[in-house]
């Protein structure tokens, strides 16, 4: 009998809206993830600890532990911590780096996950990946999605608006990730999943296209749902080639060779994606992508993060290096140094200053 359908692995709960982090402690009942109550609550030492007065009183039998930041000796600290108690799940509490602690110390001890995200920086707060920092730089590990994930407007709005532009970068960058992922069906037979590719194009384009502004509830309910959708694309995909292109190679040259001067990673994806656009011969999306990129305070040219053009050069050379294996417009047209600088030229001359 052939396969008539399947299973998407999805949380079971996406609740996005002002208010939700005051309904935590029901939709954890309602939803049978913890009827007795007994949870671990992770939490970072910035956002998540101011919260912890708010969210204690609805959560009396949880224990609380305090993250010191989001590197792999302290996921696997937090799991070890974790192992004394019987808990029916982990409530992480907090930005993208207790997130992904959480996500990995979870998946250590076997508990299911409650993303509670206190920013939306970037998609890793949906995704089955947790990126940590570790003895040779930064890791990437496979982890289950979140059960579930509650995202408070009210909260959110609280944050840095850094953090809402960085989200918008990495969310929009969605769209160059896509283009190549094409590209590597066309020159090498890459098998496209079509149902995780057409969730992160629609979550990249619904951020692109929004009229809105970072201070409207609408914008910021379009970009949460964005970010969510586009974790879930990578786990029905079963890795991040729906959310990671030429874009992120990029962000990921400048956080190996400019580790103390790299920028927000969505804010580096952001600018990445324009610029790959420009690469693949799409000008006229190129200068679109970095209007909207412009209109919400990000940056399109490394200039506006601290970097000098013959840098970017260097980062643009070198990105290939950070995911061998994966085909992107940059591994399909292998520039030389020489070729980067004139495109790059040509790009700054086409966006406009």
């Amino acid at each position: 009998m052939p396969l008539l359908t399947r299973l998407i692995p999805s949380p079971v709960v996406v609740d996005i809206r002002p208010g939700a982090l005051d309904d935590l402690a029901g939709v954890l009942a309602d939803e049978r993830i913890s009827h007795s109550g007994r949870l671990a609550v992770a939490v970072s030492g910035g956002s998540g600890a101011k919260l912890r007065d708010r969210v204690a009183p609805q959560l009396p039998g949880a224990t609380w532990y305090e993250v010191d930041g989001g590197t792999l000796d302290d996921a696997v600290r937090l799991a070890a911590d974790m192992k004394a108690g019987h808990f029916d799940a982990l409530v992480g509490l907090g930005g993208g780096k207790i997130i992904d602690c959480a996500k990995f110390a979870a998946a250590r001890v076997g508990l299911p996950l409650v993303a509670v995200p206190t920013n939306l920086a970037h998609d890793g707060l949906c995704s089955p990946v947790a990126t940590l920092d570790n003895d040779a730089g930064r890791g990437s590990y496979g982890v289950p999605n979140p059960i579930a994930v509650l995202i408070d407007l009210d909260v959110i709005r609280e944050a840095p608006v850094r953090f809402v532009r960085a989200g918008i970068g990495d969310a929009v960058s969605n769209i160059s990730a896509i283009a190549d992922w094409e590209l590597a069906h066309r020159v090498k037979g890459e098998k496209i999943d079509g149902l995780a590719a057409a969730m992160a194009r629609q979550a990249g384009e619904a951020v692109l296209r929004h009229p809105g502004g970072i201070g409207d509830n609408d914008f910021l309910q379009v970009l949460a749902e964005a970010l969510v959708l586009s974790g879930i694309a990578m786990s029905v995909s079963g890795d991040s080639r729906p959310s990671s292109g030429a874009c992120h190679e990029i962000n990921h040259a400048f956080d190996l060779l400019f580790p103390r001067r790299a920028a927000a990673h969505g804010e580096q994806c952001g600018l990445g994606a324009a610029f790959a656009m420009y690469l693949r011969g799409a000008h006229e999306e190129s200068a679109y992508m970095a209007g909207v990129l412009r209109r919400h305070g990000l940056p399109v040219l490394p200039e506006e993060i601290g970097f000098t053009p013959d840098e970017f050069v260097r980062v643009v050379e070198y990105a290939p290096e950070t995911r061998p294996g994966r085909y992107t417009i940059l591994e399909h047209l292998d520039l030389q140094t020489h070729q980067i600088k004139d495109i790059y030229a040509d790009y700054v001359k086409a966006i406009g200053s």
